[in-house]
């Protein structure tokens, strides 16, 4: 079952598509689902219960893989996504494509600090950590140009 959730639900197994991409798009529609549904507490609960048991199946699917974040492990990408997208106006699809080209660009290129978790941080946490780090910095990008722009 970890592994399941690890991988996506088996999407980062496919081999001919970037997987981490498709996993930040998918992303998005179940944040809007979530939060239109829901509560935004429920959301938080969902955010930091996700970010938790993502640590322990991520780390599991490095010691089963025997690879530091393997590129079939894309849950990361999914927390990487709610956790930027909790500053996101719930219909602004503008701000919500911005955020989703801004933290692709930043977990791939992975500058530093990112680039420095993503070395030196092992296991499932620091499968995560880097994710979560890239959102934050997207997240005071993001609130710059808000503030400049609305």
């Amino acid at each position: 079952m970890w592994y399941l959730f690890a991988t996506g639900f088996g999407l980062g197994t496919i081999n001919y598509m970037p997987v981490g991409t498709v996993a930040s798009l998918l992303a998005i529609p179940i944040w809007w689902i979530l939060v239109h549904l829901f509560p935004y507490k429920f959301y938080f609960l969902f955010l930091i219960t996700g970010i938790a048991f993502g640590i322990f199946f991520c780390d599991q699917a490095t010691k089963t893989i025997g690879i530091h974040d393997h590129k079939s492990i894309v849950w990361d990408e999914f927390i990487g996504m709610w956790t930027i997208l909790t500053i996101i106006p719930i219909d602004s699809w503008l701000w919500t494509i911005i955020a989703f080209l801004l933290f692709r660009v930043l977990d791939i290129t992975k500058p530093w600090p990112i680039s420095w978790c993503d070395h030196t941080i092992k296991g499932g946490f620091g499968i995560i950590i880097d994710d979560i780090l890239a959102s934050i910095i997207s997240v005071g990008i993001i609130l710059s140009l808000m503030r400049v722009y609305n």
